[in-house]
């Protein structure tokens, strides 16, 4: 299997084989997140300014599910929402944007395909649609398997992190 990595040399991508990611280690240098809200596990493939894809591992473990749904445990919808965004904030750290914060402002199209439950592998694929000055368009779709699970378009903010 191949996998993409940034690196600090003038090309956008380096592509790996071996399994080389961006783990939990460097994604808790580059979010804010922590648990129980950090919803990236590791990047496995990423290109600055063009995509990148994240994976989350779901457990029985994760908080939500003692209340989403006991006795039916289905993680919510928005908070695969908010695994695509996280991926897409370091996706926009990546490509650039060290020392700020990436702020949402506003999710549309979204569309809930397929039940997430404890045991699952989420595959959350983001891509920049538009970039603007401080402002950032994307696309993503989250995957268990080869199936579609959740989509959304969103747009972001970057920002100094002191408002």
């Amino acid at each position: 299997m191949l996998f993409l990595r940034f690196t600090s040399h003038d090309s956008r991508f380096t592509v790996f084989s071996g399994g080389e990611m961006i783990d939990i280690k460097e994604i808790l240098a580059i979010l804010p997140h922590r648990y129980p809200f950090l919803m990236v596990d590791k990047v496995i493939e990423l290109e600055t300014d063009v995509k990148a894809v994240g994976i989350k591992n779901v457990s029985v473990n994760e908080p939500f599910f003692q209340g989403h749904f006991p006795g039916n445990p289905v993680m919510p919808g928005v908070l695969i929402v908010e695994a695509l965004a996280q991926v897409a904030g370091i996706l926009a750290f990546k490509s650039g944007v060290q020392g700020k914060t990436v702020y949402f402002m506003s999710i549309d199209k979204v569309k809930f395909r397929k039940i997430v439950m404890p045991g699952d592998q989420l595959r959350l694929e983001v891509n920049v649609t538009h970039r603007r000055g401080n402002v950032w368009k994307f696309s993503g779709n989250a995957f268990v398997g080869d199936k579609l699970t959740s989509e959304a378009e969103f747009t972001a903010m970057v920002s100094d992190k002191d408002l």
